[in-house]
């Protein structure tokens, strides 16, 4: 017997029941998969545009900043500055993530690059996002090779590069889209910069991650 099977059958144990019969078995089957939706909120009702719109607004309500560019060739010059506006080190720990490729970084000589996972000591972390969700302005991380998680929270501050095409209205959206493929060991929903208001309602940003974060929205079609 499997761990699994061991759980559940504890768990039938418990509440009196014994195995289900094929016609349950089958219904609650057809359940899961029809993965019937609930309620969804009017205000994302909206074009790509209306939706892109909508995703930067509420980014920005939870405090992290963005720019907005035409094209990937304009993302060195936009982390250039901003780590210079923010008098951060040039020094840029990067995910190793195909998406970001094409970025031009010989444009801006003077930024340090290395990709890989951090262990700890990095100060600015920039990684994609597999999706970004329009309804609260929320980034989904998907982790894997590509994407260690550890770039999602040991940094100080942490840069985003997502595409235009990547936003979606809802999280129901964005799961639909992770289930189209392998399902990944973890995935990190990030909402702004660590923060938190445990002692006494003060918040405190950088309790259990960045205490920045920076997205450069890329206009594609």
């Amino acid at each position: 017997m499997s761990g699994r099977e061991s759980i559940l059958g504890k768990i039938r144990e418990g509440l009196g029941r014994g195995e289900l019969g094929e016609s349950e078995t089958s219904a609650l089957e057809e359940r899961i998969a029809a993965r019937g939706r609930s309620v969804r909120p009017s205000r994302v009702d909206l074009d790509a545009d209306g939706l892109t719109d909508l995703f930067v607004d509420y980014v920005k309500a939870v405090d992290t900043t963005v720019d907005r560019v035409a094209s990937m060739d304009e993302v060195p010059d936009k982390v250039a500055a901003y780590l210079a506006q923010e008098n951060l080190p040039a020094d840029l720990r990067l995910a190793p993530d195909p998406s970001l490729e094409g970025i031009p970084w010989e444009k801006r000589p003077t930024l340090t690059i290395s990709k890989g996972a951090s262990d700890g000591t990095h100060e600015v972390g920039l990684t994609g996002a597999f999706a970004g969700v329009a309804e609260t302005g929320t980034l989904i991380m998907r982790s894997g090779p590509d994407h260690p998680t550890t770039l999602n929270f040991l940094p100080d501050t942490h840069i985003v590069v997502i595409r235009k095409s990547q936003v979606v209205g809802t999280y129901e959206d964005a799961w639909d889209q992770l289930r189209e493929g392998d399902m990944p060991r973890t995935v990190n929903l990030i909402t702004g910069a660590s923060r938190t208001g445990d002692i006494e309602q003060t918040i405190f940003m950088g309790a259990h991650g960045p205490r920045r974060m920076h997205i450069v929205l890329v206009e594609d079609d």
